[in-house]
């Protein structure tokens, strides 16, 4: 292959026949374009903020033979404009860029209007009732697509002049509208704050196009807030402030005083807030800070309310209960729930066939007897529907319990409208961040009892903080810690390995003797790793045990990255269990068809669906430009553009799977996942299995795991603000 110093420039253009891939992360794109001067479609690779069949585009670049995909054109520069001929024009509206139009509709608008269609759509929009089958809703739909597309194409213009060709155009519209381009221009470091998809460098490229000196006020302190954000995606609050300032050299390449100068400013503007942390000053984004003392100031606030039920005789309650269900109560059960039934607020932690369900039911059922009014929540939908099938009784989901208001963009439960319950029960609370317990314990009333429910030793929240083991770390808050496995549940081998992989011993990986729900399948490399978990999906483990291979099977991955991450493994076994027909849409590189198992990466409080959650896809309509997926047994609908939220789920990230149980579950284990390979991911991985667990990969990737407990300390100070008492915690916040 010839070098890229070898390869003169040149210019291409012609007509997008097909867009083979389009990555929304970072607009790479793979095209088929019917070149000017090329009798074959020419492969053409490059980047574009958005792409669709049809479009005529102008690239400046070079030709290379690459080595698995022959002759391609690699353009530096890609400029798209609106198709002009008859044929780019059909295919251009037929795509599903504009909603409401498909292929059907394309072809009757082409045939009615001819190549005037785009001005009658923008200056006679009433012209379009002429098409047949055409009426005024979906005409208004034509034209407010039409519009969007538009302003699109001009924000595109402008990133394109100030070098950002890659940028996240159809975000920037919908975040600011029609104001994109005053906002970029006067403050292009607001995208990085307000933007998923778009960092601080993409902004600081836009910035310096603008001509803002890299010294500029604006800049560094834009740093300073994006180094505390970055600390925040690794689950910190805050950081020490010398490492902070070390960041933000490294990142802006600016001097350290002229830093200390622009957080001496954030620090005035209380952006961010200056506390100690054990022996170390660190500094917080103020909202985690504030976020944090609240937490600990409602825990106190409930923890000293009177209990909203008289005293419960626990030696009557205990055989009661124990009559009831015909479970005889071991006795660390029994004092739990003595402890429970006369606690303000309280912990239950353990692993897995510990017996947390036996005692919270056997709680819930004595209390429901009393009449005491119960309400039950956990962070995710699948883990709120896993409290419902255990207890019996209806659990919420925290953001329907507290009635997220999509329009305010906040809860309307809170300390003027607290719930309405003497006891909260909240099952999976390791996974519960800063922000989202400190708006569900200001909801608490302060004579209502909290039960906190979890198991310490899996991952911590995605979001920042660590909740659950500051409260337990703190001693503020009566803990008790279950280790006991009971007898039955020891009898699988899911359990007793989470046990000792937990407790940092090499799990049995040797192959059962007879039926077992816990297997290890050797993979010496990541080709050998791929092909054995999709013939373990797709046809070993359904003839053997059953089991649908999209419904009930899911692969669980320690990173997203590489040939055994979950971004490749969903192509395999996409291919290999769901190949999609001709009703199908392909947008933000990923294929969506009818049966597709996805899942929504992001909440979306408008649509009621979160970050998490799984569903399957009903139907893909290309005249309307949008489809159907059905999140366990509700339709929710998505327009094409909308589809950056969803991914294929048949492979999905062990830290996406938390609070869920699937029937059964593939891990794959191998040592190119080093940088993850944690002890309490791998145990979160494995306790995700109901009924199997099957990993796939090296002993030696296992035994890295199994010894690694760096699980890294987050920068927190929830524990220390429980810990003091109320005079040092009145005075904390001005140190």
């Amino acid at each position: 292959m010839r070098s890229q110093a070898e390869n003169p420039t040149e210019v291409l253009a012609g007509l997008v026949e097909r867009v083979t891939y389009h990555s929304s992360e970072n607009g790479f794109c793979v095209l088929r374009v019917k070149a000017r001067g090329h009798r074959d479609l020419v492969t053409t690779v490059g980047h574009a903020a958005m792409i669709s069949a049809g479009e005529w585009i102008t690239a400046s670049g070079s030709w290379l033979n690459d080595r698995n995909h022959g002759l391609q054109f690699k353009a530096h520069f890609l400029k798209t404009s609106a198709p002009s001929t008859i044929e780019g024009i059909e295919k251009y509206l037929g795509s599903g860029m504009i909603r409401g139009i498909g292929p059907v509709y394309a072809r009757r608008l082409v045939k009615q209007f001819g190549t005037d269609v785009f001005d009658i759509i923008e200056a006679t929009p009433e012209r379009l009732r002429e098409v047949e089958g055409i009426g005024p809703v979906r005409a208004a739909r034509i034209t407010s697509g039409w519009a969007d597309q538009k302003t699109i194409r001009e924000i595109m213009v402008f990133l394109h002049q100030h070098g950002v060709g890659t940028a996240r155009a159809v975000r920037i519209f919908k975040t600011y509208g029609t104001d994109a381009v005053q906002v970029m221009s006067e403050n292009p470091y607001q995208l990085a704050r307000d933007i998923r998809g778009i960092g601080f460098r993409t902004a600081d490229t836009i910035a310096e196009k603008l001509g803002i000196e890299k010294s500029a006020m604006i800049r560094v302190r834009a740093g300073i807030s994006y180094a505390l954000t970055e600390a925040m995606g690794d689950g910190h609050c805050g950081l020490p402030r010398a490492e902070l300032i070390g960041l933000a050299e490294k990142l802006l390449e600016v001097p350290a005083p002229l830093i200390e100068s622009a957080l001496l400013e954030e620090l005035a503007e209380e952006t961010v807030t200056a506390d100690r942390v054990g022996e170390a000053d660190c500094i917080f984004l103020t909202g985690l800070y504030l976020a944090e003392r609240g937490i600990a100031e409602q825990l106190k606030r409930i923890g000293t309310g009177r209990l909203s039920w008289t005293k419960i005789d626990t030696d009557k309650a205990l055989p009661w209960i124990e009559q009831k269900t015909g479970l005889t109560l071991a006795a660390s059960q029994a004092e739990a729930i003595r402890l429970a039934l006369r606690s303000k607020a309280m912990v239950i932690t353990g692993g897995p066939g510990v017996g947390k369900t036996t005692i919270v039911n056997s709680i819930l059922r004595i209390l429901a007897a009393k009449g005491v009014r119960l309400l039950l929540c956990a962070p995710t939908g699948r883990a709120a529907r896993r409290m419902t099938e255990a207890t019996g009784m209806e659990a919420k989901t925290i953001h329907r319990l507290l009635e997220f208001d999509p329009k305010a963009f906040g809860f309307k439960r809170d300390q003027d409208n607290p719930l309405d319950c003497d006891l909260l029960v909240i099952d999976e609370s390791s996974m519960v961040d800063v922000m989202l317990m400190q708006s569900l314990l200001k909801a608490v009333p302060s004579n209502a009892a909290l039960l906190i429910v979890g198991d310490i030793d899996q991952l911590p929240s995605v979001g920042p903080g660590q909740v659950l083991a500051d409260i337990i770390a703190s001693g503020a808050v009566p803990v008790v810690r279950l280790t006991e496995v009971f007898r039955q549940a020891a009898q699988s081998k899911i359990i007793t390995t989470a046990h000792a992989i937990n407790a940092g011993h090499m799990p049995d990986l040797s192959p059962p003797g007879d039926a077992a729900d816990f297997y290890f399948v050797p993979a010496a490399d990541p080709e050998e790793a791929v092909a054995r978990i999709v013939e373990l999906v797709a046809r070993r483990i359904p003839r053997r045990f059953g089991f649908d291979p999209i419904r009930d099977i899911q692969v669980l991955c320690p990173m997203n990255r590489g040939g055994v991450g979950a971004r490749s493994l969903n192509i395999e076994l996409q291919a290999a269990l769901n190949p999609a027909g001709d009703k199908r849409v392909e947008r933000f590189g990923w294929t969506f068809a009818p049966g597709d198992k996805v899942m929504q990466i992001e909440n979306d409080y408008d649509k009621d669906v979160y970050n998490g959650d799984i569903g399957m896809i009903d139907d893909v309509d290309l005249d309307e430009g949008e489809l159907s997926v059905d999140f366990d047994g509700r339709a929710v609908t998505f327009a094409f553009g909308e589809l950056d939220t969803l991914v294929p789920a048949y492979a999905a990230t062990i830290h996406k799977s938390q609070g869920s149980e699937y029937p059964a579950v593939v891990i794959p284990v191998m040592t190119q996942h080093y940088a993850m390979l944690q002890r309490n991911l791998i145990y979160t991985g494995v306790t995700r299995g109901k009924k199997l667990v099957v990993l796939v990969g090296q002993k030696k990737a296992v035994a890295i795991a199994v010894k690694n407990v760096s699980g890294r300390r987050r920068w927190s100070k929830l524990d220390e603000w429980l810990a003091s008492d109320d005079r040092q915690s009145g005075t904390g916040g001005d140190r």
